[in-house]
């Protein structure tokens, strides 16, 4: 799937481009206010749908129409219902929900996007606070979170099938692994694998109820820490996904290096990020890379050439590239046995 592209040799392309985040709020506001989540209760008109949600009704048939007209509704003569996406993607308390990614997305990053501008000038972040302030807060570290959640459930099912190497190995780490669950369902399919995440201790509790809800307790160790400072444990299988881009290039070689004393002779290092190689998928992942600009201080995403320098550098005996879902790239990267 491509991003559809609009005729912007047109004035009614340009304007029809230009107002393109309209769309985009319509959908942020719709998983805001719990829509989808309440239609899923079944189908409901407008007047329902107005008292439930508590609004004041003024816009709400167009809000809905339009909804409808990107498929996120359908309407049935006067009652309206999920579409087939949203209602199996956008409902909470589903297994597939991703609507936490769309949360911080509303939160965060659509109010930093209207500060481009400024981004660009300046080249500072501009979410209006720093990684350190969000991990503080219980409240914006759970969106955070919960977003990552909504990533690692489409793209875990796709790693799983772009690395066949498996079963080969009997340990696996994640650094920056949040709270386990890519880990969780890693485990899940190869039982014989024990598993470890690295991340700030402030994720620790978070880790430990995932796992206990996926009845990996014990299964999977939490190591909490800073991945600039402190030592990484080993495994045979180390893996940084959607990390790297939150650094500078220098930053991003030093990880990579500090992963290499990290893997076991004979392991492999597994890289994955919203790399910008791949012409299908080049404007997603531009977006995704001045996503980086507006909220990290050095952040970008980067192409592959970048971590195979960086991985043959460190020591690595090879690196290998595959496609892994619609937007990412997975770097196999490979230590030599002694």
């Amino acid at each position: 799937m491509t991003r559809t592209t609009l005729d912007t040799s047109t004035p009614a392309g340009i304007l029809r481009l230009a107002n393109s985040f309209c769309d985009a709020k319509a959908l942020l506001t719709a998983v805001e206010l719990g829509l989808f989540t309440f239609l899923s209760e079944g189908p409901a008109d407008e007047g329902t749908i107005r008292e439930r949600l508590g609004l004041h009704g003024r816009g709400l048939s167009d809000w809905l129409a339009l909804l409808v007209s990107l498929d996120l509704l359908e309407r049935d003569g006067e009652r309206y219902r999920n579409g087939a996406g949203a209602g199996r993607f956008l409902v909470r308390g589903q297994g597939a929900y991703i609507g936490g990614f769309l949360e911080r997305t509303n939160h965060n990053l659509y109010p930093a996007w209207g500060r481009l501008t400024e981004g660009l000038r300046t080249g500072e972040q501009q979410s209006g606070s720093s990684f350190e302030a969000v991990i503080e807060n219980p409240r914006i570290l759970g969106q955070f979170i919960n977003s990552m959640d909504a990533l690692t459930r489409v793209l875990g099912p796709q790693l799983l099938e772009a690395y066949d190497g498996w079963s080969k190995y009997q340990s696996i780490l994640d650094i920056g692994g949040c709270r386990g669950s890519l880990v969780s369902q890693v485990l899940t399919r190869y039982p014989h694998l024990s598993g470890a995440v690295f991340d700030l201790p402030q994720m620790s509790p978070f880790f430990d109820e995932k796992v206990a809800e996926q009845g990996l307790t014990g299964k999977v160790t939490f190591h909490g820490g800073s991945f600039f400072t402190d030592p990484l444990p080993s495994a045979d299988i180390v893996m940084i996904g959607h990390v790297l881009h939150d650094w500078d290039p220098g930053q991003r070689a030093e990880l990579v290096r500090k992963a290499y004393d990290s893997v076991n002779p004979g392991g492999v290092l597994l890289v994955y990020d919203r790399m910008l190689d791949r012409e299908s998928s080049r404007v997603e992942n531009l977006v995704i890379s001045l996503d980086m600009l507006l909220v990290t201080e050095g952040g970008s995403e980067y192409y592959l050439g970048e971590v195979r320098d960086n991985a043959l550098g460190a020591g690595f005996t090879s690196v290998e590239d595959r496609r892994l879902g619609e937007y990412d790239t997975l770097a196999i990267c490979h230590k030599a046995a002694s």
